[in-house]
């Protein structure tokens, strides 16, 4: 409740800023690395990207909302196990695990000039609210495959989750009401993507034997390179 009143405030401020002085508005995207921490396996990042629509108020201290579509997640790469019938040692094929969310991030952003040129520079802060549309779990849950049956399922993923967006950039103009845009975030979640519960009795297929498997919290963390054009819509009024 809290946070929803605290993003209806940002929201009124933002709509009174953009209707009284004009506005900004544009698209972006690029590459996406995720992180994330398990309870049971070390993760490597995965890489993917991320595209995001935005509109902004006008000025050195600015609100801004941006709604977006972000692949996140974490890679299984160079994993050996001991096949439990031939005993031998092998190396399962490499893994992604995808989570594909929409996001709408709230926030604000401080911009100052750089030099005597019109380049500037902005650091910014954003709370977000992610909905995870689908995730690629079930290509994973396939009984001929035994080693993956200690994988995340869908079963436990969150649907809604929550973070913040920090980072910065700088805003490059090419024209008097068109510019480009070059900027570098981080966005840890607050929320837990996956919450499942400790499960007795699993097949392990590392030792071939049944063992309980731990409580597994997963959260994302993501870095995020992102180029885009950015237009000005400006007001005037006429006495």
């Amino acid at each position: 409740m809290k946070n929803g009143f605290l993003a209806l405030l940002l929201l009124a401020f933002a709509a009174t800023s953009w209707a009284q002085n004009g506005s900004a508005f544009g698209v972006k995207g690029g590459p996406t690395m995720g992180f994330q921490k398990w309870n049971d396996f070390q993760q490597q990042p995965l890489f993917r990207y991320h595209g995001i629509v935005f509109i902004e108020s006008l000025g050195d201290n600015v609100l801004f909302a941006q709604a977006g579509y972000h692949v996140k997640g974490s890679a299984l790469r160079y994993l050996r196990f001991t096949n439990p019938v031939s005993g031998n040692v092998g190396t399962a094929p490499a893994q992604d695990f995808q989570f594909r969310n929409a996001s709408l991030t709230i926030g604000a952003k401080k911009k100052h000039q750089i030099g005597r040129g019109e380049t500037r520079a902005y650091y910014m802060l954003g709370l977000r609210g992610d909905y995870t549309i689908n995730t690629n779990l079930k290509d994973y849950d396939d009984p001929n495959f035994p080693f993956l049956t200690t994988f995340p399922t869908d079963q436990w993923v969150r649907r809604l989750n929550y973070g913040m967006t920090l980072g910065g950039g700088f805003e490059m103009p090419f024209g008097e009401l068109v510019g480009g845009i070059l900027e570098f975030t981080f966005n840890p979640d607050l929320s837990r993507q996956y919450n499942q519960p400790a499960i007795e009795n699993v097949y392990d297929p590392y030792t071939g034997t049944n063992r309980n498997v731990s409580e597994r919290r997963i959260i994302n963390i993501t870095f995020e390179v992102t180029l885009g054009l950015r237009f000005l819509q400006i007001v005037e009024y006429i006495d």
